[in-house]
């Protein structure tokens, strides 16, 4: 039996794309599609709006009785209400909502004691393969290796850094024992300003309409090092986030993510 999908930031550029994507997946059937009250396409048909036909689904501002899942790419004031929603209704979550404050990540960590909930900063599926493998790099490396992140997004990104750049720092300090997000040095001004060993820099660029680009260099003396993850368009973050609700909506309440849902912790 499909399960009953709700998207969440539906009317944006994410939330458009997951629509299309599960309008076309017989694992789903779409439920809702949430938007802020004020939004321009409130009213207007998910399906029209995401170029799948008619769906016979309108963009709302109020959720519907049931669902078995809800996919959020919002703002953080909506993903608090989201995640309110799944918790009344017991529905799975995966959210991609990105710059939640600090009391909006401990009531993810709470609410995982009741809905299975998967929080990524990136659902794309090689960029998580480069999550797992970035802190193994820089442990085998060493200390020796300077290390900086840059990230590129489009003009409009609201978060700087990127989740994404933040995951990959903070994956790095695991495998190197250096305190995150401590040893985090953003940008670089000023004219006393030598690196130390333990910083990791990380740098962000906005611009245009580029959709996602990561990289992380790891330099010496003599040689470079760098792992480079490029985003030519947004599907790729919606095939993870789609294959992320299949794959929840079978589990147990706990706290997942986009490793467990691949394989990669195996």
């Amino acid at each position: 039996m499909p399960a009953k999908l709700v998207i969440t930031g539906a009317a944006g550029r994410m939330g458009k794309r997951v629509a299309a994507l599960a309008a076309e997946d017989e694992n789903f059937e779409i439920a809702g599609a949430i938007e802020r009250p004020e939004h321009p396409d409130t009213g207007k048909d998910i399906g029209l709006l995401a170029g799948a036909g008619e769906l016979g689904i309108n963009v709302k501002s109020q959720y519907p009785d049931d669902a078995d899942l809800v996919i959020d790419f919002s703002e953080p004031q909506i993903a608090e209400k989201t995640l309110d929603y799944c918790l009344e209704k017991n529905a799975a979550l995966v959210m991609g909502t990105t710059g939640l404050d600090t009391e909006q990540q401990l009531k993810l960590d709470k609410a995982c004691e009741q809905i299975p909930l998967i929080y990524g900063t990136n659902m794309s599926v090689g960029m998580n393969v480069m999550f797992t493998i970035v802190g193994k790099v820089a442990k085998m490396l060493g200390s020796d290796y300077d290390i900086e992140i840059v990230e590129h997004h489009h003009r409009f990104k609201k978060d700087s850094p990127s989740g994404s750049a933040l995951t990959l720092a903070e994956n790095i300090c695991i495998e190197t024992q250096r305190n995150f997000p401590d040893c985090i040095v953003n940008g670089r001004s000023g004219k006393s300003n030598a690196r130390t060993d333990e910083e990791i820099g990380v740098h962000a660029v906005r611009a245009g309409d580029i959709t996602g680009r990561h990289s992380v260099l790891f330099a010496t003396k003599g040689e470079t090092i760098t792992l480079n993850h490029t985003a030519t368009n947004r599907d790729n973050f919606v095939i993870g986030a789609v294959r992320a609700g299949a794959w929840l909506v079978r589990q147990k309440p706990g706290r997942y993510s986009m490793a467990d849902v691949l394989g990669l912790n195996d």
